[in-house]
């Protein structure tokens, strides 16, 4: 326990840290703003929080907590109340006899632990935290909770009850409230995808982060029909229907930013599962240099998307960033003097000044068929949102030899081996070799988390490997683990890439329907550079790491 009550201010002037003038610039400072001391002096830009932290661990003996870390114990959140929680920045984590461990941004703030001793009857022990990751722990464990007890306390004897499902429709009832901090908790970690997992005993709420899904939190299983009845009724789908999987959307806005989600629902043994997909409609305004080519990459890139017509065919497999570099090709190509037109399924993002048609099979309004009816709509330009059968193939390659310049994806492991997949699908070869302008094969790897990234020296067999390719192990950097990236050493993600650009001497190789070694035999003789080499390269430089570049590629 503290014994000598010093203020945050002395501890930093003591250890040199700031003067003395500082300290008096922030104090007067901070009679206006309302601000805790530390967080006026972080606001001034005086000292950053970190520097803060360390120094109360040396001078104090605190220990510091990572909070998205801890396995904190639900059943003490309600010994604090969640208006404390707020005010002091606290939050409860353990008891330990008549100890509480608790959690405090300012652990110096002893108003706070005279209050928190007398309110909860223990003696405090005061451990610090961030302040960015208190506020989200507080908002998830409080924020959150406050809906779930209301909701248990009204739950009916039989969950699937019309009259309390129904009631589920008012926006102020406590599973809206709840969905609605679910999505804000999932937006604010930038997650993909939100999974609502029903099991036999419980329902685990997952979020896929960086393209890795984690368990955010559990509930009662008797929470998941509700849950399930408020997010169908945000999407337009049938309540009622239970046994059929349903697809729908909805559109929210959380913390100024507007989000498409798109919702999918499976009937399983223990229940509907549910996973929605976010879509922040403002994040695809990329350019063709924002999304990781290599300079040589983005050459052929930008010569792919120069041509007048012909086919271009984005590679990989679902989740590996195809839609985005369509996105930006199209944006790219977006000018008054052109006709685009779309066909997908579903249509992701809305771009002003495109013709985007969405695929509904269940009317007949397949791919091929789209693509039959924009063909007559005079377009210049057409994206299919995927290649999946021999129609729309044929249809596809016969449009880009007239006239069209179309973007298309297609699922396969690398650029070389497309062209032997529309081989396979039926498609003549001479066709292949007439339309195909090239192809872009590309995989989504996590990037290394700048705030904790460290030098990292490779073994002496990963050297290797780096000088056999002409790269540098210099550079090479891994996480370390810190809050920002939730521990994992990795935060967001980048593209690595290989271009096939299809020359005279290729097309007549695929006239003769050759096999795919021996086309990755011309063009590597030709500079080609294959996938997992540029994913090296990107190592080499520490934007990832290796472990990454083994887990996407087929290395």
């Amino acid at each position: 326990m503290i014994q000598k009550r010093k203020r945050i201010g002395d501890l930093l002037v003591e250890a040199n840290v700031i003067t003395e003038e500082q300290l008096m610039d922030a104090l007067l400072e901070q009679k206006r703003s309302g601000l805790r001391l530390g967080d006026q002096l972080v606001e001034m830009n005086i000292v950053e929080e970190d520097t803060i932290i360390h120094l109360l661990e040396l001078q104090l003996g605190l220990d510091k907590v990572n909070l998205y870390e801890y396995d904190i114990d639900r059943k003490l959140i309600n010994i604090i109340s969640e208006e404390i929680a707020r005010k002091y920045q606290v939050l409860p984590l353990k008891k330990i006899g008549d100890r509480l461990l608790v959690a405090m941004v300012d652990p110096l703030d002893y108003f706070a632990i005279d209050d928190l001793r007398l309110s909860t009857g223990f003696q405090i022990e005061p451990v610090i935290a961030k302040k960015q990751e208190m506020q989200v722990t507080i908002n998830r464990y409080y924020g959150m909770q406050k809906s779930i007890d209301k909701m248990l306390e009204d739950m009916p004897l039989n969950e699937d009850d019309e009259g309390f499902l129904e009631a589920q429709q008012n926006d102020e009832s406590p599973v809206a409230k709840m969905v609605n901090q679910l999505l804000a908790q999932a937006a604010q970690v930038n997650a993909s995808d939100v999974h609502i997992d029903p099991h036999e005993t419980e329902t685990l709420i997952r979020f896929r982060v960086d393209g890795v899904l984690r368990t955010e939190r559990s509930l009662p299983k008797n929470m998941n029909n509700v849950l399930v009845s408020r997010i169908k009724i945000m999407s337009k789908l049938n309540i009622a229907e239970k046994r059929l999987p349903q697809d729908g959307r909805f559109k929210m806005d959380v913390d100024m930013k507007s989000f498409d989600l798109r919702v999918s629902i499976l009937p399983t043994v223990f229940g509907e599962k549910v996973v929605m997909r976010l879509l922040d409609t403002g994040s695809v305004s990329l350019g063709v240099e924002k999304l990781g080519f290599s300079e040589r990459n983005e050459a052929n890139f930008r010569k792919m998307i120069s041509n007048a017509y012909g086919i271009i065919l984005v590679t990989g497999p679902t989740g590996s960033g195809k839609s985005t570099t369509l996105y930006t090709a199209l944006q790219k190509l977006n000018t008054e003097d052109v006709n685009i037109i779309t066909v997908e399924d579903p249509v992701e993002y809305q771009i002003k000044g495109i013709n985007q048609v969405q695929v509904r099979s269940n009317i007949g309004m397949t791919f091929a068929a789209g693509l039959r009816s924009i063909l007559r709509q005079d377009p210049d330009i057409i994206m299919l949102g995927e290649i999946r059968d021999t129609e729309t193939a044929e249809i596809s390659l016969r449009a880009a030899l007239t006239g069209h310049l179309v973007l298309s994806t297609l699922h396969t492991n690398d650029s070389v081996s497309a062209v032997s997949r529309l081989i396979d699908m039926g498609i003549e070869p001479f066709l292949v070799s007439s339309a195909v302008v090239g192809v872009v094969a590309q995989r989504l790897v996590r990037r290394v988390c700048k705030t904790c990234a460290e030098p990292y020296q490779p073994t002496e067999d990963e050297k290797q490997l780096f000088y056999s390719k002409g790269l540098g192990t210099n550079d090479m950097r891994k996480g370390r683990g810190c809050s920002a990236c939730n521990n994992s050493g990795y935060r967001g993600r980048m593209a690595i890439h290989e271009t096939l650009l299809i020359d005279d001497e290729l097309r007549h190789m695929i006239t003769q329907k050759l096999q795919d070694s021996e086309y990755r035999k011309y063009v590597t003789g030709k500079g080609f550079i294959p996938m997992f080499e540029d994913g090296l390269s990107k190592v080499s430089q520490g934007m990832t790491t290796l472990e990454e570049v083994y887990r996407v590629t087929v290395e």
